[in-house]
């Protein structure tokens, strides 16, 4: 939602870029969500979170306080940043798959095995955790798991 109002007009595309002149070497917008590609899903995340503090600072202004219930509180941006980390080992092995040139069968035992073992990973630390979020986590990587195991 924030990133349609960002991108809805160009003025508010430059004052969003505005935002970010005396911090970054190049300004940059989030990216819109492409549903048929995971992928992107995760960079759409990364790139949401990487923005958060010139999120923050474009929503103080006074003309945009009826959005401020979208802006992320910290809490919030901690849960994010932990399934981005989570996630990040599932993308560097999609997309090292599928940059491959040649038969990649031979490789699918070992990148399974490393899912499953990361998956594992995840599921023993957020095991005995008792906040919601982990305890939502912990049953995803576990349905994650099994779905895995089908393949």
């Amino acid at each position: 939602m924030l990133a349609v109002l960002i991108t809805l007009t160009p003025g508010l595309r430059n004052e969003f870029i505005d935002c970010q002149k005396a911090k970054v070497c190049i300004a940059v917008l989030p990216i819109m969500d492409v549903k048929t590609n995971w992928n992107s899903t995760v960079e759409l995340v990364e790139r949401t979170y990487r923005l958060q503090e010139f999120t923050h600072g474009w929503l103080q202004n006074p003309q945009f306080t009826e959005y401020w219930p979208l802006f992320t509180i910290q809490d919030e941006w901690t849960i994010v940043k932990y399934v981005m980390e989570e996630l990040r080992p599932f993308r560097y092995w999609t997309l090292w798959m599928s940059k491959r040139y040649t038969v990649t069968s031979h490789h699918s035992i070992t990148v399974y095995n490393d899912m499953f073992d990361h998956m594992d990973g995840v599921m023993r630390t957020s095991a005995k955790k008792k906040t919601q979020w982990k305890e939502d986590l912990f049953f995803a990587v576990k349905l994650a798991r099994q779905k895995l195991s089908k393949y």
